[in-house]
């Protein structure tokens, strides 16, 4: 499906050809991005084999338990507009009607999924509208291959047996290339197989926000059994602040090691309480040296960072809203709803087989439904992400989280040169702390199309 069309001459030449792979909101975030950064002519093709586009769903729709965990003010997709969402907000009498008039701006609330996609969706139309000189084109098929050519460019070989060429390429898939959904799945929603007055115990796997996610719309789906939330470390996502939680942390260097780095965060908590800020507010200035942090660690602390303290910290890092943060207390207090430590060795008939936290020995956990919503990591063993591995276009970041990417998000040889791909969001989770968030995401889709309109200038005045 073509959405726009132009001219298919621009400059005296060719129109530059770009392809995104996914079209979720990385996706849509980077077509964003190219269509406001991008100067010259351009043809874009979104693939994913999903038929649904993210976006444009209706704000009725929106369950209230659909989180969001970054407050509206910092969820603009327009750089050098901070407040874009919160006017949209404004804008939108449904919302405006269904929002207390006593918040300010709208700043510090946090909204559904479904009412950011719609946001992020019609910024992209009116993005597309203004540039007469842009087509996309939305494709189904899903990626097969990805070569680089002797010239430069790259080949895309679909799953049809088809072959496209592009001047570039952009993964934006979030963890991995995904299939096509089965029937009955709905944009990650989650269907019981058997009714809900039915099943009387539902394991959900997994402690972070897509756990609590599935439990509060089980609840809210009419469920009144059992549920079990089955994690590994047992770290349930902590609250944010009612009002906004600005960032403070202290402004001298941090300590090289991790032990210690770890008592300097502890403190820096701790004074943040005492002078009548919050832990939370000390997390936000501590997520701002994240990624400098981060680099300077010697893999071997890396490792022991992921092994003892990631879920801790990603417990800290991704919050609740207060009132949803409330309610998930609420609900583990009632008794019906309980949190159990163990690993999770295989699923079989009637539940799964775990080891218990302190336990050596295996044990059949009965449930009449098991719903996966452990932490997603980024998929390396996709076909087309090994073929790019073999053919030396990515490498892996030093602790095989993900890809190694700069913070544009290009993609790094196993010489850490950049490949002239790139790969947008969660794929990059190892090199770069907390592109799995919005603010950061749409910082990194700017990033790139900055670099893709640069290095595209010299070709056009050779042309």
């Amino acid at each position: 499906m073509t959405v726009h069309g132009f001219s298919p001459y621009g400059y005296g030449g060719q129109p530059l050809q770009i392809a995104i792979v996914g079209r979720g909101f990385s996706g849509l975030m980077m077509a964003i991005a190219l269509l406001k950064s991008v100067s010259q002519p351009f043809q874009l093709r979104m693939f994913d084999p999903q038929p649904i586009i993210s976006g444009g769903q209706a704000l009725a729709t929106a369950r209230a338990t659909e989180i969001l965990n970054s407050r509206a003010r910092d969820l603009s997709v327009s750089t050098g507009e901070p407040k874009d969402f919160t006017r949209w907000l404004q804008a939108n009498q449904h919302f405006r009607e269904a929002v207390s008039a006593a918040i300010p701006g709208f700043g510090q609330i946090f909204v559904p999924k479904a009412t950011f996609s719609d946001y992020v969706y019609q910024r992209f139309s009116e993005a597309l509208a203004q540039r007469t000189d842009v087509s996309v084109q939305m494709s189904n098929e899903g990626i097969a291959s990805i070569r680089r050519k002797d010239d430069g460019l790259f080949t895309l070989g679909l799953a049809d047996g088809s072959e496209a060429v592009y001047d570039t390429v952009v993964l934006a898939t979030g963890y991995g290339l995904k299939p096509p959904q089965e029937k009955g799945e709905q944009d990650g929603e989650v269907v019981l197989q058997s009714p809900p007055n039915r099943a009387r115990h539902v394991v959900v796997m997994g402690n972070g926000l897509r756990a609590v996610d599935q439990v509060l719309q089980l609840r809210d789906g009419g469920f009144a059994g059992c549920i079990t939330i089955l994690s590994r470390r047992g770290f349930l996502p902590q609250p944010h602040t009612r009002m906004p939680a600005d960032a403070v942390f202290p402004s001298q260097p941090m300590p090289s090691q991790l032990r210690h780095i770890v008592r300097f965060v502890r403190k820096a908590c701790a004074e943040a309480e005492e002078n009548g800020w919050s832990w939370q507010a000390a997390m936000n200035g501590l997520r701002k040296r994240a990624r400098t942090l981060w680099a300077s660690l010697p893999p071997s602390e890396k490792r022991q960072f992921n092994r003892h303290l990631r879920a801790i910290y990603d417990s800290h890092r991704n919050r609740l809203p207060a009132d949803v943060h409330a309610r998930l207390e609420r609900e583990l207090a009632g008794g019906m709803t309980e949190l159990k430590r163990g690993t999770t060795l295989k699923r079989g008939p009637g539940g799964l087989v775990v080891r218990w936290a302190g336990q050596s020995t295996e044990e059949h956990f009965a449930a009449d439904e098991v719903i996966d919503c452990r932490c997603l990591s980024p998929d390396l063993k996709d076909p087309v992400i090994v073929d790019l591995l073999r053919a030396g276009l990515a490498s892996t970041d030093e602790l095989d989280l993900g890809l190694a990417v700069n913070p544009a998000g290009e993609l790094l040889t196993l010489r850490g040169r950049p490949a002239g791909l790139f790969a947008i969001g969660p794929l990059g989770l190892g090199s770069l702390p907390d592109i799995d968030l919005v603010p950061e995401i749409v910082t990194q889709t700017y990033a790139a199309a900055t670099l893709i309109d640069a290095r595209s200038r010299p070709q056009l005045q050779a042309g």
